[in-house]
């Protein structure tokens, strides 16, 4: 990153949407502006309604935008683990330069080449992710530029997620006016201000406990090795308390917050609060130990399930520990009670910068030092990922087929006719789009739609030198006074419509056969006869 830069982070979540906006200075990050929405349009942590996701996303960037005093272009937009894949790769190429110096350039072809597998259509690349270069068989390098060497190898992790996710937050953040500058995954994301580099080192687990499902990721050797969506978050509480109580969610919520804790040992029975039900002019009173035994049977089944997991793939004993983050994990007594189902050996984090000290804002905050701590390799990268995305964003278009004589034809060296049940068509020979084709070197035959063959038509003939300006393609017809049954064409042949009668004559295109056989004239005799 340069000396100065404005970093703007975009972390798009179940319950709200926040946008933080950051400069990066001298390698110190400051935080000038923070904007926070209610969000709109998402269940579960995926978008379900796109125009109310763009508006509630439009309502937090003009928050930060008066809150920083800063016009905002280009966003770094946090991806979900939901349905991750983490798969090796490896790619190998030869050192382009003479001097056998490894350049930058190496290192994106290297990349590049890394990335060549299949990724199955309903998927999507995300990023990748360099875990060791190797030159000439000495492994362990983690920036080879400024090396001598022949062959240069890398080994890295491609990160894949579900094509309709991914397609969803980009069109969101396009629709409201926005660039992407990045795309950065959530765990990786609250990794670099969470853990300090020895617990992203030896092995560590996060736990983020979002509004609609929670997560949990291990980082070791500084990766991202695996993670875990449970869809069941801080939302669930709430609408525990709405369905037990009788009360609307808005209710719930504020109880949630006001009186709620999620140990309900360490509660009083005796203590009470008022809450407004439905069907009722009057409130109900209800202690304080009954709100907690509600909230502590989610965050029980949501701390089972997550343990379970980490159970089955000897994720328990990490060096590390346990990190708890995530807005849900502010409700009082999470924390202790996170710590009977995962041991002793569990922290929670919280953002330490003004105005963002809660953990609802760790997954922002943790994009910004994540973009800022990106290293040169890193950086190559991911600049080598965008920019093929952007080229396969870009398709070309496919030539139109010539229709008739006001379309400018293309004539290629080789045209592919292919029959399409009634006509023969132009078409690219690099478009397999069509299915099954015939491959012949001259342009296709067109002649007119009659029974009886051009001469009882009423338009007019027109040779080549009385041709309009237009370009057209060269144009035959069928003979049929040919007494020796042999097909016969003529060059440049255009109808146009009749004056007198304003009858338009229409065209079809056919085959032109070359050279065929005696059984092939016999059976086009046989037809020709029949339909005289």
């Amino acid at each position: 990153m340069r000396n100065q830069e404005i970093v703007v982070s975009l972390d798009i979540g179940t319950t709200s949407i926040k946008v933080v906006v950051a400069e990066y200075m001298n390698g110190q990050v400051n935080i000038i502006g923070v904007g926070n929405e209610k969000s709109h349009g998402l269940s579960r942590g995926v978008i379900v309604d796109i125009d109310e996701t763009v508006f509630s996303i439009q309502k937090a960037i003009e928050h930060a935008e008066r809150k920083a005093n800063v016009k905002i272009n280009e966003v770094v937009v946090g991806v979900p683990s939901n349905k991750l894949a983490i798969d090796d790769c490896h790619g190998m190429i030869a050192v382009a330069s003479e001097n056998r110096e490894i350049t930058s350039k190496d290192v994106d072809n290297v990349i590049s080449a890394a990335k060549v597998r299949s990724v199955p259509p309903e998927r999507e690349v995300i990023a990748i992710l360099p875990e060791e270069f190797i030159v000439d068989g000495f492994s362990g390098i983690r920036d080879p530029r400024g090396m001598i060497g022949v062959r240069l190898e890398l080994y890295a992790r491609l990160l894949t997620g579900p094509r309709t996710i991914i397609h969803n937050i980009r069109r969101c953040v396009e629709k409201a006016g926005l660039q992407i500058a990045e795309f950065v995954l959530q765990p990786q994301a609250i990794a670099s201000v969470a853990l300090n580099h020895d617990e992203r080192e030896f092995g560590t687990v996060i736990i983020d406990m979002g509004g609609g499902q929670t997560s949990a990721s291990i980082i070791y050797d500084n990766q991202l090795k695996y993670s875990f969506v449970d869809q069941e978050g801080g939302d669930y509480v709430t609408k525990d308390i709405s369905v037990i109580l009788n009360t609307s969610l808005d209710s719930a919520e504020r109880i949630k917050r006001e009186f709620g804790y999620a140990v309900s040992s360490q509660t009083s029975p005796e203590e009470y609060f008022p809450v407004e039900t439905v069907g009722r002019k009057e409130p109900v009173r209800v202690d304080e130990r009954y709100l907690s035994e509600i909230i502590e049977a989610r965050l029980t089944q949501i701390f089972e399930t997550i343990r379970e997991d980490l159970q089955a793939i000897d994720a328990m004993d990490l060096p590390g520990g346990f990190v708890l983050t995530g807005g849900a994990s502010s409700l009082p007594g999470v924390l202790e009670l996170s710590q009977k189902y995962f041991g002793s050996q569990v922290r929670q984090y919280i953002p330490e910068q003004m105005g963002m000290r809660n953990p609802v804002y760790t997954t922002s905050m943790g994009m910004v030092e994540y973009v800022a701590q990106l290293d040169e390799v890193h950086r190559i990268a991911q600049s080598t990922f965008r920019s093929q995305r952007a080229r396969h964003a870009v398709q070309p278009e496919r030539p139109m087929p010539n229709r008739g004589p006001n379309i400018e034809p293309s004539r290629p060296a080789k045209t592919e006719v292919t029959y399409d049940g009634d006509y023969f068509e132009n078409k690219d020979p690099r478009d397999r789009s069509y299915g099954p084709s015939i491959t012949k070197t001259e342009a296709p035959v067109r002649r007119e739609n009659s029974q009886s063959g051009p001469s009882q038509s009423k338009g007019r003939l027109f040779r080549e030198s009385e041709m309009p300006a237009q370009g057209h393609d060269e144009y035959y017809r069928y003979d049929a006074s040919n007494s020796s049954n042999q097909p016969h064409y003529e060059e440049a042949m255009y109808y146009e419509e009749d004056q007198t009668t304003d009858q338009e004559v229409t065209y079809e295109e056919v085959y032109r056969p070359s050279q065929d056989s005696g059984i092939t004239n016999k059976v086009r005799s046989f037809f020709q006869t029949f339909f005289d």
